[in-house]
C-alpha cells in the first residue's frame, strides 16, 4: 500500500507562478495539489474547506495579505502547516512571518530541492527557513517574543490593506458585508492609533510594514 500523499494548497496572485509551482510539485510522488487561489480572502475560505496538509502562501496578495491569511488559517485550522514563499529576504519580512505563526519561510529564488525539503519538513512538524536567511534574524525573533502586539486589530489591518490597495469605503463595506459607517469608524481609529492623517500616509505605512507590496 502506497504512503498517503501530502496535500498542498498554492496561494499566489500570479497565475504563472501558481502553474509553475503545481507543475514542479507534480514531479514528486508524495505531493498532491488540491487547490489554488489568487487572493488572501479566497485562500482562507478554501483552506478551511479543503483542510490541506500544507499551504504554500505568498506574502503580497490582494484583499488580504499572506500574513493576515496565515493568522486566520492558524486560528481556525491549527493542523494545517504554512510555508511562506517570498522574494524578500530582509529581516522585517522574516520577523513578521515568524510572528504570524508560519512554519517556514522559503525564498522564491531557491532550488526545487529546497521547496521539496521545506514541505516535508513542515509537514513533519519541523520548521524550515531558506539557507540564505542570516541566523541573526532568527535569534532576534527569539529575543523579541515578549514584545507587545501590533496596535491594530486584525479587522483594522484588513481594512488598512484594502484602503492602501485603493478601494473606496463603499467597496470595502460591500466586500466585508459591513456598513460604510463602520468602515469610516475603523479608518478613523486606524489613523488615530498610527498618528497618520491622510490616505497617502496610510499607503506608505502599509508598504513599510509589509501589509501590501510595492507596486509592480
Amino acid at each position: 500500500m502506497s504512503p498517503e500523499k501530502i496535500t498542498l494548497f498554492i496561494a499566489d496572485d500570479h497565475t504563472i507562478v501558481r502553474t509553475a509551482l503545481a507543475s514542479l510539485l507534480s514531479l514528486a510522488e508524495d505531493f498532491k495539489v488540491v487547490g489554488e487561489a489568487s487572493d488572501g480572502r479566497t485562500t482562507v475560505e478554501e483552506v478551511l474547506k479543503l483542510k490541506p496538509d500544507v499551504v504554500l502562501l505568498d506574502i503580497s496578495m490582494p484583499q488580504l495579505n499572506g500574513l493576515e491569511a496565515a493568522k486566520r488559517i492558524r486560528a481556525k485550522s491549527p493542523r494545517t502547516k504554512i510555508l511562506i514563499l517570498s522574494a524578500h529576504d530582509n529581516e522585517q519580512y522574516v520577523m513578521q512571518v515568524l510572528q504570524c505563526g508560519a512554519h517556514g519561510y522559503l525564498l522564491k529564488d531557491g532550488a526545487p530541492e529546497d521547496l521539496y525539503a521545506a514541505i516535508r519538513a513542515v509537514q513533519g512538524g519541523k520548521t524550515f527557513f531558506s539557507p540564505t536567511i542570516p541566523p541573526s534574524v532568527l535569534e532576534s525573533y527569539r529575543k523579541s517574543k515578549d514584545t507587545s502586539p501590533s496596535v491594530l486589530t486584525s479587522r483594522e489591518r484588513e481594512i488598512l490593506q484594502l484602503v492602501a490597495e485603493g478601494h473606496t469605503h463603499q467597496e470595502i463595506a460591500d466586500l466585508l458585508f459591513i456598513s460604510i459607517r463602520t468602515v469610516d469608524t475603523h479608518c478613523n481609529n486606524i489613523m488615530k492609533k498610527l498618528n497618520l492623517h491622510d490616505s497617502p500616509a496610510l499607503v506608505t505605512y502599509a508598504i513599510k510594514n509589509g501589509i501590501i507590496g510595492l507596486p509592480r
